[in-house]
């Protein structure tokens, strides 16, 4: 047998250990390198084929393994090397990068952030990461080319020698060490290559040559008194992807079932949007609007990132926008520059146009559904909302794309955009609110307002507590075409809008009996107090103002509508602060207390009626119960009682209704 030895000429002489400790972080990476290095191979034997009108046969990849010998074997059917070609490219190009790449990292203080790594083919060097020993057979595609085998054993030197290889194409065995063991399992490998190489454009086969079974009959059971034999290989990846083909040749059901593969814990999508670019850049891929489930954590890994259909990444912040992260799906480009283990992202002008072009394409998605198939668009509202909101506020392009598609529920529980809310104004209105637009918070603002404003054909629109208070301030602060937008709360606004009548002595009458049973402080309740023990015996009033002091400031408003007895105002700036310091967390909120305005409405019977009892003088007790009941009405009818208040409710409440029964006996 002829043999020949070589010895790499670099100057490094323990570039194997700094290789190893360096990828020893993704130790898995040698098998998606090894199969990406074979996938080129067989590429490259095509294209050669083809300006040369050979036949060749469908390009293949096998991985063996073999538990007792500690070997996996990668072959390939591919372009194959000559002797030469293997010390050019193998033993000396990758080795002279790699001694660069080495010196840059001793430079680089052996910063794993440097942008260095990526640069220098440590592809097939990753092999040492788990193997003592690398032997690689090759026979060149070129007429009469002579099979080559090359030995290392994880130094500079290595060996050439004759091979018995009949076949073109490249075989590599890895002799695994005592820490690579964990991937001499079927299972291990397996997992691997799904997850890295699961839409490989070849078929990639794998086998465990120890593994033995049972043959099966014709009718597909198996023999149970046959001997076992050799397990066959089994394929492993989907060698063209859904994205890979013609948009308009894939079912509806097909980018379902192309889903549910990726993601097998999710639901139906709502709706996605394929992507198709080939310049300046090439991009596919396919991204989905999942239904979002709030019960869910919130993962970030949702979109995978391919190179030439190898997986890279599930880490795509680089490429896609924050408020995009909720979408789902797969992205392939062979433009966007990665690092040796294919995982990292370098800075590259191409990254910002794939990011532009994909925030476009979503926009140019919702914009067209939102134009066409309205009635769609507003059932999948709630699922899509957020996202469209963050992006208004955090992405500019998309801002300027979506911010006039974004719609919000009315007071009859219809979507409208805020440019068909400034249209329903009425007339009456239209310049009073000229720039309003009035909000109702969900869970919170008095659903009576809303009702008594919507009477004068005023819509409010309903936002949360959440995203939104972020998005109005967006759009006051930032107006689009000479836009301009004020947005203001239900109660902060209503008097402004709906206030009738002049102020009458009754209505200051009424206005003193609430401060005085309530009162607007507890000092102004305490004062009450000792007024009251001034009091004589006839006069002295029976209300404890220092129980019933509520700490809010009190108001009256006739409104127009008298239907709603009271209810809550906060002043708009304050409530926003309030929140703002809240999303600061929970001590910065109660740093800020909100103060409320009680405000009555004089016109309503209620408060007419509780005045003319006050006014006899007889039952302060009665007048007492009821302005405190007002209040609970006020309370309940926005934010709702506190857990500590519901007990006074419910004693005040049946104390109230067992004096007014007794009137009836």
């Amino acid at each position: 047998m002829t043999q020949r030895q070589g010895t790499i000429s670099v100057q490094t002489s323990d570039i194997f250990p700094i290789i190893k400790k360096w990828l020893y972080s993704e130790h898995d990476i040698f098998l998606r390198e090894l199969i990406s290095n074979a996938t080129d191979a067989i590429t490259k034997r095509a294209t050669l084929a083809r300006t040369r009108n050979e036949e060749i046969p469908t390009g293949e990849i096998k991985v063996e393994i073999n538990k007792t010998a500690k070997t996996i074997v990668i072959s390939d059917n591919g372009i194959g090397m000559t002797e030469a070609e293997v010390e050019k490219y193998i033993a000396q190009l990758a080795f002279s990068g790699a001694e660069e790449f080495v010196k840059k990292m001793k430079d680089a203080g052996g910063d794993k952030n440097q942008d260095i790594i990526g640069k220098f083919g440590l592809g097939f060097y990753s092999a040492f990461m788990v193997a003592k020993k690398v032997e690689l057979e090759t026979l060149s595609m070129e007429p009469k080319a002579i099979p080559t085998k090359w030995t290392c054993e994880g130094d500079t030197d290595y060996v050439f020698s004759d091979a018995n290889k009949t076949d073109v194409g490249t075989t590599i065995t890895l002799h695994i060490n005592e820490e690579g063991e964990e991937f001499l399992s079927e299972f291990k490998v397996s997992d691997i290559l799904k997850k890295f190489c699961d839409f490989m454009p070849y078929a990639i086969t794998i086998r465990d040559t120890e593994r033995t079974e049972k043959p099966k009959k014709e009718d597909g059971t198996i023999d149970e008194k046959a001997e076992e034999v050799a397990v066959a290989a089994r394929k492993i990846n989907e060698t063209l992807p859904l994205w890979k083909k013609d948009p308009k040749e894939i079912t509806d059901e097909e980018y379902k079932q192309f889903f549910s593969s990726q993601f097998p814990l999710d639901g139906e999508p709502l709706f996605w949007i394929h992507l198709k670019v080939d310049h300046p850049f090439t991009l596919e891929g396919i991204l989905y609007f999942p239904k979002l489930n709030p019960n869910k954590p919130f993962n970030e890994s949702n979109i995978k990132l391919y190179s030439k259909q190898v997986f890279v990444s599930d880490n795509v912040k680089s490429i896609i926008p924050d408020f995009l992260a909720l979408l789902k799906g797969c992205i392939d480009s062979t433009d966007i520059p990665l690092n040796v283990s294919r995982s990292s992202l370098q800075g590259d002008p191409n990254i910002k146009r794939i990011s532009n072009y994909v925030v476009k394409k979503v926009a140019d998605a919702l914009k067209i559904l939102a134009k066409n198939e309205r009635e769609r668009y507003e059932t999948i509202w709630n699922d899509i909302s957020l996202f469209m909101k963050y992006g208004v506020v955090s992405e500019p392009k998309f801002d300027d794309a979506i911010r006039d598609k974004i719609i919000f529920k009315n007071s009859q529980d219809k979507y409208m955009t805020l440019a068909e809310y400034r249209e329903a104004i009425p007339a009456t209105f239209k310049e009073k609110m000229k720039e309003l637009v009035i909000y109702f918070e969900k869970g919170k603002s008095d659903v009576s307002l809303k009702k008594q404003l919507l009477e004068e054909g005023i819509q409010t629109i309903e936002t949360d507590d959440h995203i939104d208070p972020h998005f109005m301030q967006h759009l006051e602060v930032s107006g689009k075409d000479k836009e301009t937008w004020k947005f203001s709360s239900v109660d902060a606004e209503i008097s402004n809008l709906l206030a009738s009548e002049n102020t009458t002595e009754d209505d200051i009458k009424v206005e003193e009996l609430f401060k005085k049973v309530l009162g607007s402080s507890a000092d102004s309740a305490n004062q009450s107090a000792n007024e009251n023990e001034n009091e004589s015996n006839e006069e002295k009033s029976t209300i404890d103002p220092t129980v019933l002091a509520t700490g809010n400031d009190i108001e009256i408003s006739k409104l127009k509508n008298a239907s709603s007895p009271a209810y809550f105002k906060i002043d708009e700036q304050m409530k926003r602060f309030a929140k703002m310091t809240a999303s600061m967390g929970q001590a910065g909120a109660a740093a800020f207390p909100l103060k409320k305005t009680l405000v009555i409405n004089p016109g309503n019977a209620l408060i007419q009626n509780a005045l003319k009892i006050h006014l006899k003088g007889d039952r302060e007790e009665l007048v007492g119960k009821i302005c405190h009941y007002v209040e609970d009405l006020a309370t309940i009818s926005s934010e709702g009682l506190k857990s500590e208040d519901k007990e006074q409710f419910v004693q005040r409440s049946q104390d109230l209704i067992q004096e007014l029964t007794s009137f009836a006996l």
